[in-house]
């Protein structure tokens, strides 16, 4: 027997309906926010995530499914969705209209990592990108949006907030956090030593309980920012209070991912262990220069899905529909072709194998419809079907015009 790769689930029964009743309603919200969907390649060129993502990355330095293909180009399976959103942003020249775009996208992300609860290798990401809106407004509306998302289905959540700066501000911080940590440099794990090195703010997000302990004195961003940037992390916060959006202010807040300024945001549920992240993003204004666009602003967030599907309480499901079968070989065809023929107005499904009806209304319960249609010997001869409603438990016979 062939099993699915570690860390490679699949999404079926109970599960299959949780991820599409998300995936729906999660859409919903996502276009009453302005947002359209994008589709982009599992399959990139390795260039774009180490470009976007960073060299220096945990993901780009470990984790991604990278290999040669036939053509002799150098891939890898996406390993998240913003870098891919933007590649086709640009590719589809967006970048020069200085308009406002707005997507979202969902779809199946893969890093090779070690897997655990909440953290696969082959996982689905919920995600909303926006390009051409650099104001704080922006902002707000990406995390007012995640918040009606989980809202919605009744998780929740603690908001974490920071500012990483811009350009002008993070390297003076750099410098700062740097001299700090090198009073640490032999007691540091080797992640944070390397780290230290190729992009220091990225030892804050290390998880060793050691290192953790070790910044609780270490220099703060958010006492380092630029006045623009101070201004704007003002502005973020006054706009979210006056929303009654509650969050809590996280200095050692960073985003694992290079690209990420300014900004920086995360949901957090203590409903799921240790992987406790639910959604998180930020702002990444100089992204799209980075890929050789023009200059645009952009921010965005992704939700990890298969975190959130045992949080999420599902609705009585209503019986809908109709189930076809027979109980005459002779009968078969011709509940074949009324079934198809009220597939055009309902949902239906047809057995297409002779059964005794104990088994129909078997199937039929487990289809989840409301009405069971049966045609055996004593209605072909009568011209009739026989309909029985699953909810009210109603039976009759009726003639075949009549359904």
């Amino acid at each position: 027997m062939i099993n699915s790769l570690r860390g490679m689930n699949d999404i079926l029964d109970n599960d299959s309906i949780r991820f599409e009743y998300f995936i729906s309603n999660s859409s919903k919200i996502a276009k009453k926010f302005g947002f359209t969907f994008i589709q982009t390649p599992h399959l990139e060129e390795s260039a774009l995530f180490k470009r976007s993502v960073g060299e220096s990355s945990d993901i780009v330095g470990k984790e991604m499914y990278q290999f040669i293909d036939k053509g002799n180009n150098d891939v890898c399976l996406r390993p998240e969705g913003t870098a891919g959103v933007v590649r086709a942003f640009i590719q589809k020249k967006l970048d020069r209209s200085k308009g406002v775009n707005k997507f979202f996208y969902y779809g199946s992300m893969f890093r090779y990592e070690r897997p655990q609860k909440g953290r696969l290798r082959s996982f689905n990401q919920f995600g909303c990108e926006s390009f051409g809106l650099s104001n704080m407004y922006e902002d707000a509306n990406m995390i007012m949006l995640i918040k009606e998302i989980l809202d919605f289905f009744k998780i929740t959540f603690v908001i974490k907030l920071n500012s990483l700066g811009c350009k002008e501000c993070m390297p003076k911080y750099k410098s700062s956090l740097v001299e700090y940590l090198s009073k640490f440099k032999t007691t540091l794990c080797d992640d944070c030593q390397r780290r230290v090195v190729t992009n220091p703010i990225r030892v804050l997000d290390c998880k060793n309980s050691n290192c953790q302990s070790l910044f609780g004195n270490s220099p703060k961003i958010t006492y380092s920012l630029c006045d623009e940037c101070n201004s704007d992390f003002e502005k973020l916060k006054s706009i979210l209070d006056n929303n009654g959006v509650i969050y809590e202010i996280d200095p050692n807040l960073v985003r694992g991912l290079d690209y990420y300024s300014k900004t920086a945001f995360e949901f957090i549920s203590s409903n799921i262990g240790s992987q406790n992240a639910i959604a998180g993003g930020g702002r990444y204004d100089r992204l799209v220069e980075f890929l050789d666009g023009r200059a645009t602003p952009a921010i965005g967030f992704a939700i990890g899905v298969e975190r959130l599907l045992e949080l999420i309480d599902m609705p009585d499901i209503k019986r809908d529909g109709y189930y076809f079968g027979a109980m005459d070989e002779d009968a078969i065809d011709l509940i074949n072709s009324l079934g198809n023929r009220k597939r055009a107005q309902d949902r239906v499904v047809i057995e297409y194998e002779a059964k005794k009806l104990k088994a129909h209304l078997k199937n039929a319960d487990r289809a989840n419809v409301q009405y069971c249609v049966i045609i055996g010997e004593e209605e072909l001869l009568k011209n009739s079907v026989w309909v029985k409603n699953l909810d009210s438990k109603e039976e009759k016979l009726i003639n075949i015009e009549q359904l």
